[in-house]
């Protein structure tokens, strides 16, 4: 392999390297907002006593060199989300009508994250 070749591959190891920590950064950055986004819509759409909404923690599920794979979950009711998401039947007949406040937010952090992403990559 030639001094040049060895140079460009040095030169695109480093690129790669620094691309992929900024891309875990941004993830985590973006997971922590959309966490706290979902904690303030559940605050204004659910119960007096905040205690849903002081539920929702985000943490680091799997992260290696090259891969991180965040979850956003409820620690202290998480048999209410589904049910608050998408409603649910009432004891005495009817339903309750659902209040979306994970997939809404989560829509967000998507286009957020791809946003962040390409102006990490471009820099």
């Amino acid at each position: 392999m030639s001094d040049l070749e060895a140079q460009l591959a040095a030169v695109l190891s480093e690129y790669s390297t620094e691309v992929t920590q900024e891309v875990k950064k941004t993830c985590k950055d973006v997971s922590k907002e959309m966490t706290e986004a979902i904690r303030q819509d559940s605050k204004t759409l659910f119960d007096g006593t905040g205690k849903y909404a002081k539920g929702w923690r985000s943490k680091v599920e799997y992260e290696d060199r090259d891969n991180i794979r965040l979850t956003t979950y409820n620690a202290t009711d998480y048999q209410l989300t589904h049910l608050l998401e998408f409603g649910h039947a009432k004891t005495g007949g009817g339903r309750v009508e659902g209040r979306p406040h994970i997939s809404t937010n989560e829509e967000k952090a998507k286009k957020e994250l791809v946003e962040r992403i390409e102006r990490a990559v471009q820099k």
